[in-house]
């Protein structure tokens, strides 16, 4: 499949709606749709593609921004960013507006078939054990090495555990918790399978592994293991949004870069 192919199924399947399939509440502010997220005190803000610049666009980000503070809910704004989009002002101007600019991430996408093809026949791995979370414990064991991975509190830990389990109990139809165990039994890489509605898509999130089992093919298994399950799920295309150090390996079963996205944060000011 081509990459500008990809790119149309990904803004036309992934974007704005359904990326607020689990949010409590969504807001809409002209293109945009804010999903509040009153457990994480967080608004986060994305849309479809759109063009806007000068003063319009000033005004719309201020918009979101008193929107979101007259929010007893709220505490921080995250506004993910496309680099396709035909808005080349709009990090300027949320910089401006007084957000964050996080680091970039490339979105890769591509046909499942094709990425569990080019893993077949791989070298099992040694001294380490595939399975998929299917208890409350196995899940929050998986949750709590990605937020051990990415250095996140331990508040913060305990929120994501008790929020993934909250989900699985009310729709376990949406998405699957994969982890790799060591030879003692201790959970050392992990990842999550998306389901989101209505599209030809399955995403592969939350991608972590210990630093000192890297370099042995664990991240490579959980892709392999969970593009399989993406194609049985009926899911014939795969997408992540990757750091530099997973996008060779992607590359290397067959996902292509289709876009990159930058996260702009924002802390509400007191009121």
């Amino acid at each position: 499949m081509q990459t500008g192919t990809l790119l149309d199924a990904y803004d036309s399947q992934l974007r704005g709606a359904a990326e607020m399939a689990d949010a409590p509440d969504v807001l809409r502010l002209g293109p945009l749709l804010a999903g509040v997220f009153p457990a994480r005190r967080r608004a986060f803000v994305s849309s479809a593609p759109f063009s806007m610049g000068g003063a319009e666009l000033d005004d719309l980000i201020a918009e979101v921004i008193a929107t979101c503070e007259a929010d007893p809910r709220v505490d921080h704004i995250s506004w993910k960013t496309r680099s396709h989009d035909p808005l080349p002002r709009l990090l300027s101007r949320l910089q401006h507006h007084g957000f964050a600019l996080g680091e970039p991430e490339t979105v890769m996408a591509g046909e499942a078939d094709a990425v569990a093809a080019a893993l077949a026949g791989q070298e099992p791995l040694r001294g380490y054990a595939v399975e998929r979370a299917a208890t409350e414990v196995q899940l929050r064991e998986a949750e709590h090495l990605a937020g051990r991975v990415f250095e996140d509190s331990p508040e913060r830990i305990r929120l994501q555990q008790d929020q993934l389990v909250e989900r699985w109990r009310s729709a376990p139809e949406t998405f699957e918790m994969w982890a790799v165990r060591d030879g003692d039994g201790q959970v050392v890489c992990s990842g999550r399978l998306e389901f989101p509605d209505r599209t030809d898509f399955a995403g592969l999130w939350g991608g972590a592994c210990l630093d000192e089992h890297r370099g042995r093919g664990l991240y490579r298994a959980l892709v392999d293991q969970r593009a399989r399950s993406a194609r049985d799920r009926g899911r014939s295309l795969l997408h992540v949004d990757c750091s530099e150090y997973s996008r060779p390996i992607l590359q290397r079963v067959g996902l292509v870069p289709v876009t990159t996205v930058r996260s702009a944060t924002r802390t509400c000011a007191s009121p």
